[in-house]
């Protein structure tokens, strides 16, 4: 999710007109080196990349930095060409998702692997946002599609489709929507007599259930969330994500992610406690053999915006940062279970 600029010193490529969220701290916590090999893994609009740069400094040749930018949207790639062309050679960028991140690294023609660090910006970019066309938002109507990639059903096949059920069960789980029971009735109902095709037909039904007093976020906001994360797979694509960046990165390479969601959140918390976890047995219980530790958390205390920040881009106010250094332990096998108990895609597009 990226914020508004604020002044951030030109790099390559110009004057950022968005920064990310908590980029200062991002990318401190990379601990840039001049000649190391970076992934920004969600590129959006650049503003991750810019300020990796920035740290490379005016050294070009073989000795000099290198970014490999990916997004899953293709308009976010797009855009960055004239970045790519101000990098001298620093930046290139792939469409790819989380879940194809260790192709596009090993598939890189220059040689990417190890890599020195990898971030992550999770959620939906104000780019997305701000397009109605992409139907992310219920601010500006617009199709309800919320995809950010090209392929797969959109938000408006998983309304029309999904059981109330499974609706229920995604609005309440994804978006912790606690009257998801009578929203998914609210859809089912109103879609018996007319498809539901745009952002505002279904913010209307969901605010026709949610009643928000004044101050509170509208009341289709969850329910929206809920649709993007399961229609983009977000919460599978960020474990398949982890589980490469353990494999790709270097001994101290390292590995930060920003979150706006509980979940996800949750889901990095969870994942690197349990690669970097170290218990030892005790005088009631014999020692348990553990797997060495493949992560040192370098954030022991979640990282959050300052009230500046938070201030100068509401979008901020629910930002956490993590950030990890990779150890010399070979990378595991397995992966605990992290994910919500939720239909599949296949499944809901089925009527289940």
């Amino acid at each position: 999710m990226m914020g508004s600029g604020n002044g951030v010193p030109a790099v390559a490529g110009g004057p950022a007109p968005h920064i990310p969220v908590l980029g200062r701290q991002a990318v401190d916590a990379l601990n840039v080196r001049p000649d190391g090999r970076y992934i920004d893994a969600t590129f959006g609009n650049g503003g991750y990349t810019k300020l990796i740069i920035a740290k490379f400094g005016p050294l070009l040749g073989p000795l000099s930095g290198r970014v490999l930018g990916l997004d899953r949207d293709r308009s976010a790639i797009a855009a960055g060409y004239g970045l790519v062309e101000a990098s001298d050679g620093r930046l290139t960028l792939v469409e790819s998702r989380f879940s194809e991140i260790e192709d596009a690294a090993r598939g890189f023609a220059q040689g990417f692997v190890p890599v020195d660090g990898i971030v992550f910006d999770l959620g939906v970019s104000s780019m997305q946002l701000d397009r109605a066309e992409r139907g992310f938002s219920f601010r500006n109507d617009g199709p309800l599609d919320m995809r950010m990639g090209p392929d797969g059903p959109s938000a408006a096949d998983v309304v029309a489709r999904a059981s109330e059920r499974s609706l229920a069960d995604i609005i309440y789980r994804l978006g912790e929507e606690r009257q998801s029971r009578a929203i998914a009735r609210a859809i089912v109902r109103r879609r018996a007599e007319a498809p539901i095709t745009t952002t505002k037909a279904l913010a209307d039904i969901v605010a026709s259930v949610v009643r928000g007093k004044p101050g509170d976020i509208h009341p289709a906001t969850r329910t929206f969330q809920a649709l993007r994360m399961f229609v983009n797979d977000e919460l599978g694509e960020l474990v398949a994500a982890l589980a490469a960046s353990e494999r790709l990165l270097a001994p101290d390479g390292r590995l930060v992610v920003v979150s706006f969601h509980s979940l996800e959140d949750r889901i990095v918390k969870t994942f690197l406690a349990d690669r970097g976890e170290t218990r030892g047995g005790s005088r009631h219980a014999p020692e348990v053999r553990r797997a060495t530790p493949t992560f040192t958390v370098l954030t022991r205390r979640v990282v959050t915006p300052d009230a500046g920040e938070i201030a100068a881009n509401p979008r901020a106010r629910s930002a956490k940062l993590r950030a990890a250094a990779r150890t010399g332990a070979a990378p595991r096998a397995t992966m605990p279970d992290l994910l919500p108990d939720l239909p599949s895609l296949a499944d809901v597009m089925r009527g289940a």
